[in-house]
C-alpha cells in the first residue's frame, strides 16, 4: 500500500477499496449494490466536507487557539480557503443546516443576518435554484427588483401563517410588515466571537 492510501473495508459488502488524495480504486471486482453503497458513501462525503472542515477549524481556534497556517499544512488546504469554511461553518449552526442544499448555498447567504438567512433558504429550497440561480436572485434582489422581492415577500408571509397555524392562531403579518423586514442585513466580519477570526493567518 502506498503512503497517504488508506484501505476501507466494509462490514455490510466486505469489500477492499483503497481511497488516496488523488484515487479511488477497488481491489477486486465490485457487484452493482456494492458500487452503489460506495457511491451514497462518496455523496456523503463530498457534501460533508466543507462543513467538516469548517466545524474542525473552528473547533481548533476555539479549544486551543491554532492559526490557520498550521490548518493548511494539516489539511492541504490554503488559508483563504479555510477562512471560507470556518467562516460559513460559524454562521450556520448545525441544526440550521439544510441537507436538501449544497455548502455552497449556504455559503451564498453568510452574509445575511439569520433572519434573511432563513428566508432565502426557503427559497432556494422552494423553489430548487441552483448556487448560480440563488446568486442571481440575490444580486437582483439587493438591486430592488420588485419580482424577486415580491417572490421572497411571499414565502415569508406564507411560512409565517404556516407557523401562526402550527401554533392555533391566526397570522397576524401583512404583506407590508414582511417587506418592511425584508431590508437587507449584512453581518459584520468577523460575525462569530468563539471561531477564532481575531487570529493572525500566519
Amino acid at each position: 500500500m502506498r503512503s497517504g492510501e488508506l484501505r476501507s473495508r466494509s462490514a455490510q459488502d466486505e469489500s477492499d477499496i483503497a481511497i488516496s488524495s488523488i484515487a479511488w480504486k477497488p481491489s477486486r471486482d465490485l457487484r452493482l449494490v456494492e458500487w452503489l453503497q460506495h457511491g451514497k458513501r462518496l455523496g456523503v462525503i463530498g457534501r460533508g466536507a466543507a462543513w467538516w472542515i469548517g466545524d474542525w477549524v473552528n473547533y481548533g481556534n476555539t479549544a486551543y487557539g491554532e492559526k490557520y497556517s498550521r490548518a493548511a499544512r494539516v489539511t492541504g488546504y490554503d488559508v483563504q480557503s479555510l477562512m471560507n469554511m470556518a467562516y460559513v461553518a460559524s454562521r450556520f449552526g448545525i441544526s440550521r443546516r439544510r441537507e436538501c442544499l449544497s455548502w455552497s448555498h449556504h455559503s451564498a447567504l453568510a452574509g445575511l443576518d439569520l433572519e434573511l438567512q432563513e428566508r432565502w433558504l426557503d427559497v432556494a429550497q422552494e423553489r430548487q435554484l441552483s448556487v448560480r440561480g440563488l446568486r442571481d436572485e440575490l444580486r437582483s434582489w439587493r438591486r430592488g427588483n420588485k419580482n424577486v422581492i415580491a417572490n421572497v415577500d411571499r414565502l415569508e408571509l406564507a411560512r409565517s401563517e404556516r407557523a401562526a397555524d402550527d401554533a392555533g392562531h391566526g397570522s397576524t403579518r401583512t404583506m407590508t410588515e414582511v417587506r418592511q423586514r425584508s431590508t437587507v442585513g449584512i453581518a459584520p466580519l468577523p460575525a462569530c466571537p468563539n471561531c477564532g477570526y481575531d487570529l493572525q493567518a500566519d
